[in-house]
């Protein structure tokens, strides 16, 4: 899978609102009303990343999770990373905070 380009980036990101490009990768960060209610969402996401074979870089802190996609064997970000986010965006949605 081929290595976007940052205008390519930059134009798919406006359809994933809260994300961003930086460090190579695309990021967001959510908050939640309580520690467990992250960790409930990371591990709802965890079997799609798994099942996908592409793991994003999670940070938990406290009530906030920091998503970070990157496609390490291409250096950089790819359309595995948007499909990822996508699904991220969609469990976030179904399940809320």
């Amino acid at each position: 899978m081929a290595r976007l380009s940052e205008s390519e980036i930059i134009t798919r990101l406006a359809t994933l609102p809260g994300w961003s490009f930086s460090n190579n990768s695309i990021n967001k960060l959510f908050r939640f009303k309580a520690f467990m209610a992250g960790i409930d969402f990371v591990n709802r996401i965890a079997p799609i990343a798994e099942a996908a074979d592409h793991h994003p870089d999670i940070l938990i802190n406290y009530s906030r999770i920091t998503f970070s996609c990157t496609t390490h064997s291409q250096g950089g970000v790819t359309e595995k990373d948007f499909a990822l986010a996508n699904q991220i965006e969609k469990e976030f949605t179904a399940g809320g905070a």
